[in-house]
C-alpha cells in the first residue's frame, strides 16, 4: 500500500500544486508539462497516470470525466481522478488534497471496470444535512 500521488493537468491552478508542497513537502505532485505532457489529449494524460500510479487533479468537467469513462469501459485501469472546481477556495482544496493523500492509500482510489468508478469532487463551503448525508450544489455546474 502506498500514499497517493497525484498529476496535474494544465488546467490546475498552480497555487493549489504549490500550496500543498509547502503544506506537506512529502506530497507527491507532478505537472504534466513537467513529464513531457504539456498540452497532450486527456487519454495520454491519463495513461500517462494510470502507469505511473498518479491521480489525476483537474478543473476540466468538459471532457476529463469523460475521456475517464472511456478508459475504463475499454478496460484500461485508472489510478483515480479528482475533479476540483475553479470557484472554490484554493486554501480548502488544498487542505482537502493534504487530508486525501494524509488519510488513504493509493490502491483505494484506483479504478479498474466502470461500475467500480469513485465518484469525488472537493468542495468547499456550507452543506445541508438531509437524512444523515451532506447535500450542497452540484459540482458540475
Amino acid at each position: 500500500m502506498s500514499r497517493p500521488r497525484f498529476l496535474a493537468v494544465d488546467d490546475l491552478n498552480e497555487q493549489i500544486v504549490d500550496g500543498v508542497a509547502r503544506r506537506e513537502p512529502a506530497v507527491e505532485f507532478r505537472r504534466v508539462r513537467h513529464v513531457g505532457l504539456a498540452a497532450s489529449p486527456d487519454a495520454d494524460v491519463l495513461a500517462y497516470a494510470a502507469d505511473h500510479g498518479l491521480m489525476v487533479v483537474s478543473h476540466d468537467v468538459n471532457t476529463m470525466p469523460a475521456r475517464t469513462y472511456d478508459r475504463l469501459v475499454a478496460g484500461r485501469p485508472v489510478a483515480g481522478l479528482l475533479m476540483v472546481r475553479q470557484t472554490e477556495m484554493v486554501g480548502a482544496i488544498i487542505e482537502s488534497l493534504v487530508l486525501i493523500w494524509s488519510s488513504s492509500e493509493l490502491e483505494e482510489w484506483a479504478c479498474g471496470v466502470p461500475s467500480a468508478l469513485k465518484r469525488m469532487a472537493l468542495r468547499t463551503g456550507e452543506a445541508d444535512v438531509r437524512e444523515g448525508d451532506y447535500y450542497g450544489s452540484a459540482i458540475n455546474r
